[in-house]
């Protein structure tokens, strides 16, 4: 190489570097004017999410240097999935579940004292208020799912009871379907309950045993998982809110012991102190106290409340 050729080089070199860095202050001067135009939100906290916000979707696109094409696609995703919610279906939650965002935010607030009930993700199904039952009603309405009971108490940890707590109940079909997703093949309220326990705690509701199933895959959050190549099933589970005065409520799930899709639920909800027995019952008296055929399938559930 000859002195000029050298010369020449180290000067594209120098240009380039030049250029290089040009652009990396013209992108971080992008990113400062967008923190610095939401110093004046009035809300500390309002001003803290969205400053945080800003950064870090800013260090994402220069992350993965994202493209106008890709940013368009993100974009008509985004409007995808809210054109896709309606008063009976949540794409929003759905896509919060199937990235662990809701499961997240459910761990790092969620109430987990010792000796009280782990809590998890709420799901995109509690859209409807559940129907007011008394103990031991049947919240499948239906009826062609294998029979279960499912009893416990509402409780603190040192184990005093919480009479007059409400436990709020719902479930999908025997099918793998809630109520709001065939309104043509159940009736309003399937899977659902709204119980209030007795003087000891208690209560007790009949059903039929949950079967895992697929979260809708009809709309973006389907096309999200596939193109991922992840499952789209969640393992047979029945969720469970319970409240009581004095006491943080508290949001969980029971799943069924040795059902599928324990160690890969699609929103990344199974705690090990959830996964519960739904024990084979062959006992023909216990079968007619309960009000059920014989055999059935009996789980039982404490529910274990924190005091505030």
């Amino acid at each position: 190489m000859t002195t000029e050729d050298a010369v020449a080089a180290a000067a594209a070199t120098e240009e380039a570097v030049s250029t290089t860095t040009a652009s990396e202050a013209a992108v971080d001067a992008v990113t400062r004017q967008a923190v610095d135009s939401l110093s004046a939100t009035a809300d500390p906290r309002l001003r803290d999410l969205l400053t945080a916000l800003v950064r870090h979707l800013h260090a994402f696109a220069r992350e993965t240097r994202l493209t106008q094409t890709e940013w368009e696609q993100a974009v008509g995703f985004l409007t995808a999935t809210g054109q896709a919610c309606t008063d009976t279906r949540q794409e929003f939650i759905l896509l919060s579940d199937v990235l662990g965002l809701s499961m997240l935010v459910e761990t790092l607030h969620g109430h987990s004292a010792p000796g009280t009930t782990e809590s998890t993700v709420l799901g995109p199904f509690h859209l409807t208020q559940s129907p007011d039952r008394e103990l031991g009603d049947i919240i499948d309405l239906v009826g062609d799912g294998e029979p279960c009971v499912v009893s416990g108490r509402v409780r603190t940890a040192d184990g005093t009871p919480l009479p007059g707590a409400v436990v709020d109940v719902w479930q999908a079909d025997a099918h793998g379907f809630y109520d709001v997703q065939r309104p043509d093949a159940q009736p309003p309220g399937n899977g659902r309950g709204l119980f209030t326990t007795d003087a000891e705690g208690a209560f007790w509701f009949r059903t039929c045993v949950p079967s895992p199933y697929p979260i809708p895959t009809d709309g973006p959050v389907g096309t999200l998982l596939k193109a991922s190549g992840r499952h789209p099933y969640r393992p047979a589970h029945i969720h469970f809110i319970a409240t009581a005065d004095g006491h943080a409520p508290v949001t969980t799930h029971i799943f069924v012991a040795g059902g599928a899709h324990l160690d890969s639920d699609a929103v990344f909800a199974v705690k090990d102190s959830l996964v519960k027995d739904f024990t084979p019952t062959d006992d023909p008296s216990l079968a007619r106290e309960f009000g059920v055929p014989n055999p059935f399938r009996h789980a039982r559930f404490d529910l274990v409340l924190e005091r505030e």
